[in-house]
């Protein structure tokens, strides 16, 4: 394949500043493990299946040991083996279609930096092939069906997408909402790493001395004091606080599996949803901002000014390289995109000709199909968010069969003719269900077998389908054949040899786990999967949630599951936590979740809603938050917790709010917004500051967050309205934050300073920071850690 050549000129120079350097693979010592863990999970979940050619094994993420890794072993015999044994959590697998290698991208220490491995079905060859700098990021693609590359995503070292939008004090201060504006960088603000971090609370002035509640002031923030404080404070004991309020004993939770689908509190890993919480690629390395001290005792409030707007920008880009995991080839660079939201090759037709391409950042997702010849792009329509692999080509490379929402409501299946260039012929709508998306699309090995699964009121179900049946015109499929579902919800589909597909399911009785589909008639659990029985200790089995439906204020039908702690009346209030979700762009779905299993356990009901802005209700329901709909989306919380009073039936005067990431977010909002409303909130990695956000997310997520949120310079006022901090006066909760300490997507900042700020105004603040995590939970023990640390302290609250 010829390597693409940059343009001429100034274009030249910008595409060259872009282009990350081509990857060189790195040998690593082998790392597999025993059969079995060392230290087995009782109960574990496996998720993303990858198949060899013949489907008689499958590669597989499992956390038995504690933390996700690489697995493998035989589709229908009980042995598994660990191919990886490192603590690095894997999130990605593809197994080579010649067989020969397995491709799988892990996390280094549970950070967003991502790094690109292989290794041979018998643990032997391990090596790096992307992503050994640690300020680089490195993602996964599909493989040549022949087996000979890989194509691999890899950004450069990064710079804040707008380097210079934070920190600048004002040289003629003139209030703006409350706020000063100017150019001077302020005295207290530098940047680590690249990364800007806003230090000290002066921007948000602390309450006056007479609006503390009686006694001393506030200490000053100290991150590791308040950390140990939180710590070791007494609500910590989860088995006291159980006993003083729970006939039931709280329940041992160190056999922990997989985290689940629907809060992106532990997301299942295999539900690909491109946003903060699932990123195509991060584009930047996982040093985190460190707390900062305290701002000094002489600095008030009229010296710092909050950030402002800046024109400063970086020639950022992502480049996919197509590498040969024996070494034997050099990288062959396939395309590179300036200021990219996100890149992913999702296939290459089998004569190497075409390649497709997901590209752009959320809500405004693009399929392009581009020759590998010359790199031109000869289609491109929009697709979906959600799972990242978008469509597949025929074997004839003449037809491109793709998931797309183009000039439609929900996602369906659509048939591209494509002539001998890549160049479209037209497009066909081939199935499609009313009100239901079109959520993962996979084709069997025959290249004909079409396996789809349709996202209905959040659970799945899943159809095969001829592509090209006997006499039908390309553009035209067969009858669509339901499979029936052990669980109810699909997280990943892929072909497993002649005849067979390989199904990641979960469900709100089971971890998740892989099961195989044999001829299209019905499923088989995988002998190594966890069976249903240990999803969780005897005695206490799982609540089946039951849906509720309301209208908001503004007549936005709203929807979302309510789960009833067991053990009350049907008519007696509980107290109840609405959970909120992040993305904004996910799903609540009906699956099994060990947070809500450890609420449910200490007798708090929970809801949890779909509020204006998430997946699975059409597209128009996606995109009525942007801008100055967020604020609609605040008021969505807060009809959601009226309905949770009318049809929970939840106390009124018993409620808390909790969310992770953009679910985070929306708690600290409501907390500000609704200060009346809820007892507590528990915001997990949640932004509390668009403005500190812009400046120190990775670049890619400033791409994608502009759409969504604002542009941090052209809507600046805008985004200071929307900022749980612009209202920190009115808060008048407790607050309990978690973060990762290596979160780059948010950086730990963000509650950071809305700790700091609500314990200068007097409000009982906490922050748990989970050390060698990012943005997503992936370790046993540090989910183990937050779930019963959430729980004691909404326990300790709403009792």
């Amino acid at each position: 394949m010829t390597p693409v050549q940059p343009p001429d000129g100034p274009a030249g120079d910008r595409y060259d500043a872009a282009r990350a350097a081509a990857p060189v693979p790195v040998p690593l010592p082998e790392a597999g493990g025993p059969r079995d863990a060392v230290t087995r999970l009782r109960a574990h979940g496996c998720w993303y299946p990858s198949a060899n050619p013949e489907g008689t094994e499958v590669a597989f993420i499992c956390d038995r040991g504690g933390v996700p890794q690489l697995w493998a072993g035989s589709v229908a015999g009980d042995e598994v083996r660990l191919l990886d044994s490192s603590p690095d959590p894997v999130k990605e697998v593809s197994w080579s279609p010649d067989g020969r290698w397995i491709a799988y991208t892990t996390a280094p220490g549970g950070g967003e930096h991502s790094r690109v491995l292989c290794v041979r079905p018998d643990g032997t060859g391990r090596r790096m092939l992307a992503g050994a700098d640690p300020a680089s990021s490195a993602y996964l693609g599909c493989w040549a069906h022949d087996g000979s590359s890989v194509a691999v995503t890899v950004a450069p070292p990064a710079t804040p997408a707008y380097g210079g939008f934070a920190g600048r004090a004002p040289t003629e201060p003139e209030p703006v909402d409350g706020h000063a504006v100017g150019l001077q960088p302020a005295a207290d603000w530098t940047e680590r790493d690249g990364h800007a971090t806003l230090l000290g609370p002066a921007a948000y002035d602390a309450a006056p001395a007479d609006a503390m509640p009686s006694g001393d002031q506030p200490p000053p923030f100290d991150s590791q004091a308040l950390d140990s404080q939180f710590l070791d404070s007494q609500f910590l004991d989860s088995q006291a606080v159980a006993s003083q309020s729970l006939d039931a004993p709280a329940m041992d939770l160190s056999d922990i599996g997989s985290p689940a689908i629907g809060s992106p509190d532990i997301n299942l890993p295999d539900i690909s949803t491109p946003d903060i919480d699932a990123p195509d690629v991060n584009a930047s390395d996982v040093t985190p901002s460190p707390m900062p001290p305290p701002p000094p005792p002489d600095l008030t409030s009229s010296d710092v000014a909050p950030p402002v707007a800046s024109s400063a920008r970086r020639e950022g880009g992502l480049s996919v390289y197509l590498i040969d995991p024996d070494g034997l080839a050099s990288p062959v660079l396939l395309t590179t995109e300036t200021h990219a939201a996100s890149l992913r090759v999702c296939d290459l037709s089998h004569d190497g000709r075409l390649a497709l391409l997901r590209r752009g950042p959320r809500g405004r997702r693009e399929a392009v199909v581009r020759r590998t010849s010359d790199s031109e792009i000869t289609f491109a329509m929009p697709v979906a968010d959600g799972d990242p692999w978008i469509g597949r080509f025929s074997l004839d490379g003449r037809t491109l069969w793709l998931r797309s929402n183009a000039d439609r409501e929900f996602a369906a299946l659509l048939a591209v003719a494509l002539d001998t260039d890549g160049e479209s012929l037209g497009v066909s709508t081939v199935a499609e269900r009313e009100g239901s998306d079109l959520e993962l699309l996979q084709l069997a090995h025959d290249g004909r077998t079409a396996a789809l699964a349709w996202n209905v009121q959040g659970a799945s179900e899943f159809e095969l389908v001829e592509t090209f049946p006997a006499g039908r015109v390309p553009d035209r499929i067969g009858p669509l054949r339901p499979v029936p579902l052990s669980h109810e919800v699909v997280t990943r589909v892929t072909a497993a040899g002649t005849g067979r597909l390989l199904l990641a399911l979960s469900g709100s009785q089971r971890r998740p786990g892989i099961w195989w589909a044999h001829e299209g008639v019905s499923t088989l659990r995988t002998p190594w999967s966890s069976q249903d029985e240990d999803a969780v200790p005897p005695g206490r089995p799982p609540v089946r949630p039951v849906p509720l439906r309301l209208t908001a204020r503004d007549g936005l039908p709203l929807s979302g599951w309510y789960y009833r702690a067991p053990g009350r009346a049907t008519d007696e209030p509980a107290p109840c936590v609405i959970h909120l979700h992040g993305g904004p762009e996910e799903q609540e779905r009906p699956v099994f979740n060990p947070l809500y299993h450890e609420l449910i356990g200490r007798g708090l009901d929970i809801f949890a809603p779909d509020v204006r802005g998430s997946l699975g209700h059409g597209r128009s329901f996606v995109d009525a938050d942007l801008g100055a709909g967020r604020f609609a989306a605040f008021d969505d919380v807060a009809d959601c917790a009226a309905h949770a009073v009318v049809a929970g039936p939840a106390d009124p005067t018993r409620l808390a709010v909790m969310g992770r990431s953009y679910g985070g977010y929306l708690t600290f909002a409501s907390a500000v917004w609704h200060p009346d409303l809820f007892r507590t909130g528990v915001a997990v990695c949640g932004m509390s500051d668009f403005l500190t956000f812009f400046a120190g997310t990775e670049t890619w997520i400033a791409e994608s967050a502009a759409h969504k949120y604002g542009h941090p310079e052209r809507d600046l006022e805008l985004l200071r309205s929307l900022s749980p901090m612009s209202r920190i006066d009115a808060l008048r909760v407790p607050v309990l934050a978690v973060h990762g300490e290596h979160d780059t997507n948010v950086p730990p900042g963000e509650s950071q300073q809305f700790v700091r700020a609500a314990r200068e105004r007097g409000i009982d603040a906490h922050l748990l920071t989970l050390r060698d995590e990012g943005h997503d939970f992936l370790r046993a023990d540090s989910r183990r850690l937050f779930r019963r640390s959430a729980a004691d302290w909404l326990q300790r609250h709403l009792y």
